[in-house]
């Protein structure tokens, strides 16, 4: 009984709803407007207007909201009186005008449609019906059916739920006749940040200057005007469903690049929430950089390694390479100097200038989120100067073991540079294993690798040998 009272009272209050008048909130309206971008195509977005409300039911479409809304989690409460208001019932409306959704929207309705005499410019006017709009229209007059549109259709009107940009529409019960102060609060798709870093090394590849950008892509189908932007930078559960595909179609976006002061930063439960000390306005179809951080002068290590495999150490192979290219890696502390902050995830670009001073791009990299003290290591590509050549010079079966072989190797690097090099040999060896000679000391850097750093005299070469017995 109870039940069936308070579905009475619903339809009976959206029904009286439905015949007010509907008063509108846009962007003039707007006070504040705050964005918290996640890194996972998701933001929240908390909107603050001053609207005017009528005491009892108000019917209430607010407009430019994002079209990528999830309406189930949008929140509208009183700022200054939480019991100012109540909401009875929301609805999303995201079926655009268009002439086609117009069209479609009046089947079954009578419409007007003018037709121009071309000879004497003469307009007539007859009253057909809608009957299809589905690949084409089908019109239905008083005396006959045709297909197609010989002229143009004047409609009555707009249908309500068709709107020309996508609107919340709210019934709201107020408690007194005023300008409320409300905040409309929802999560949404189409926003999404990532970190973005440009960095030049020295000259003598010991010391980099760093900056970070946030880089910021609004797809979302709307505009924040003079918005407060903050960034979650960590792995957010969320549970998989279908988001609402984008309704705006997409553009060409533009690129405003904003140098400002390095973001305020702080822990959010386990994530670090970044702050930007200033509002900027965000476009639709705009993907926009503001300053993460500037750390100039840190202090870099640069790398040369060698990294082998580990399926030549149970069979008889022979040559395993000729000119096997070292790869070059530069890592460094994020401590110190303006450093020492949590790095969001992200892509490090490199530079370094050439003699005549112009900054040349000389490679890239990912990194994770990276805590504070955590070490970043980037691989910006293979050397031109550093190679080996790598063979297999003996392989044979222990007989008085099972499964055990030994294998001798000769690893010949060469340098082609003007000063000497040292390169990193690593070598991951299966099974238990154990060096039986070398040429070299090895040390061992985990359980299943051998590492020999080795030395190169400049333009010349150094051979690398061992002998290890594997057991599997």
């Amino acid at each position: 009984m109870k039940l069936a009272i308070i579905i009475s009272l619903l339809f009976a209050s959206h029904a009286y709803a439905a015949g007010l008048d509907e008063k509108t909130t846009t962007l003039a309206d707007q006070r504040e407007l705050a964005l918290t971008i996640y890194n996972d195509d998701l933001a929240l977005v908390k909107d603050q207007r001053k609207v005017s409300l009528s005491a009892d039911t108000n019917r209430l479409a607010w407009r430019d909201v994002s079209a990528r809304i999830r309406p189930e989690t949008a929140l509208l409460r009183n700022i200054n009186d939480a019991a100012g208001i109540r909401l009875l019932e929301q609805n999303f409306d995201y079926d655009l005008l268009t002439p086609q959704k117009l069209l479609e929207k009046n089947v079954g309705n009578n419409v007007t449609v003018i037709r121009t005499n071309p000879a004497t410019g003469a307009e007539t006017r007859e009253t057909a019906t809608i009957l299809a709009a589905n690949s084409g229209v089908v019109l239905k007059y008083a005396d006959r059916v045709e297909t197609g549109i010989n002229g143009r259709i004047v409609y009555a009107g707009v249908p309500d739920n068709l709107r020309d940009q996508p609107t919340l529409a709210m019934t709201v019960i107020a408690n007194k006749s005023a300008s409320q102060n409300l905040e409309l609060s929802y999560l949404t798709g189409g926003l999404s940040w990532r970190a973005d870093y440009v960095a030049e090394l020295g000259a003598n590849d010991t010391k980099m200057d760093l900056n970070g950008w946030v880089t910021i892509n609004n797809q979302s189908g709307t505009s924040y005007p003079n918005a407060k932007l903050q960034f979650v930078a960590g792995d957010v559960h969320r549970v998989s469903e279908q988001l609402r595909p984008e309704m705006a179609p997409r553009a060409v976006m533009s690129m405003a690049k904003m140098a400002d002061a390095p973001m305020a930063q702080e822990g959010l439960f386990e994530y670090h929430l970044y702050s930007l000390g200033r509002t900027t306005s965000l476009n639709n179809q705009q993907t926009k950089q503001v300053a993460l951080l500037t750390a100039p002068q840190i202090s870099v290590r640069k790398t040369l390694e060698l990294r082998g495999a580990d399926y030549y150490y149970q069979s008889a192979t022979g040559d395993l390479g000729q000119k096997l290219k070292a790869s070059v890696y530069i890592s460094f502390d994020n401590k110190g100097g303006n450093l020492g902050v949590p790095l969001p995830k992200g892509i490090m670009r490199i530079y370094q200038k050439d003699s005549a001073g112009n900054a040349q791009f000389i490679g890239e990299d990912s990194i994770e989120h990276t805590a504070k003290n955590d070490t970043v290591r980037l691989k910006l590509g293979d050397a031109f100067d550093v190679y080996a050549d790598k063979k297999q010079t003996d392989f044979q079966k222990v007989a008085s073991t099972r499964n055990s072989y030994e294998s001798a190797y000769q690893i010949v690097l060469h340098n082609a540079k003007a000063t000497a090099v040292t390169v990193s040999v690593f070598e991951p060896i299966p099974g238990d294993w154990n060096i039986l000679s070398e040429s070299q000391p090895h040390s061992k850097s985990n359980a299943n690798t051998a590492m020999w750093s080795v030395t190169i005299p400049a333009e010349g070469q150094t051979t690398l040998t061992y002998r290890v017995r594997v057991k599997f």
